[in-house]
């Protein structure tokens, strides 16, 4: 079931294409007033702002906005990030920075901005960061990203620990995801069938599948939870013996 969150205030950071257009749309159903940011103008069913939140100033003027629009901030959804493949014998010092910025700094900036509207506010507030598999493994093509998702994984149980009992974060590990940019990560359609072949859910993740953890994350059934990392991934990677050992096996 959709948690009814009639009334409650969302900021969703990158909330405007793939996964991120889909919490947006799915945080709407359940009837939240939602405000989104992007660095570049977009048609979204929201309200929305220019930002670029690697920049702190530009962070607190997202956060900033949403309290001015709906008088308070009940859930936040780090969701901006991502890396383009990239070598790291040869990736330059300017794009490793940019990719932690993205991934790692900017969730901070918008998190501290948003606790200190949540602590005053008597209901608190929900802290969702999206983090990826290539923070829980080695993560070669972008190691940058993985790193700062590794570091994303860490901040969240930090900042858990620091901002309880008022404000809850959480973190939402996402596994293989589909989205229009799937190709440049995982390869034409047919790579992408073996790699689904690899999940025990035998698919990629979708979108919705992430929505509903952090429709989950923000509602009351979560209340009292707060620290969690919670992998939305289909099961995981199968062990790689398993694919070596499998063609002997069906050959006796």
């Amino acid at each position: 079931m959709t948690p009814d969150l009639t009334g409650r205030a969302v900021v969703i950071t990158g909330g405007t294409k793939g996964l991120g257009r889909v919490l947006t749309e799915s945080f709407r159903k359940a009837g939240a007033d939602v405000l989104v940011c992007a660095r570049q103008p977009a048609d979204v069913d929201a309200e929305f702002v220019t930002a670029d939140v690697r920049d702190p100033e530009q962070a607190a003027a997202v956060i900033d906005a949403a309290t001015r629009r709906f008088g308070r901030l009940d859930v936040v959804v780090n969701n901006a990030g991502g890396s383009p493949p990239a070598e790291a014998a040869s990736v330059s010092p300017r794009f490793v920075e940019k990719i932690v910025a993205l991934n790692l700094l900017a969730p901070f900036y918008i998190a501290q901005c948003a606790n200190a509207v949540m602590q005053a506010q008597e209901t608190g507030g929900v802290i969702v960061n999206i983090g990826s598999l290539s923070g829980r493994r080695g993560s070669p093509g972008t190691a940058a990203y993985g790193a700062a998702k590794a570091g994303l994984a860490n901040l969240t149980q930090s900042l858990a620990m620091e901002w309880a009992p008022k404000v809850r974060v959480n973190t939402v590990t996402v596994g293989y995801l589909e989205t229009e940019q799937a190709e440049m990560h995982y390869g034409d359609e047919g790579s992408q069938d073996a790699i689904a072949r690899t999940i025990p859910m035998g698919r990629l993740v979708q979108p919705d599948d992430v929505a509903r953890v952090c429709l989950f994350l923000a509602s009351a059934e979560a209340a009292f939870l707060t620290g969690a990392d919670i992998a939305v991934d289909g099961g995981g990677e199968l062990p790689p013996f398993l694919r070596v050992h499998e063609p002997e096996q069906k050959g006796r």
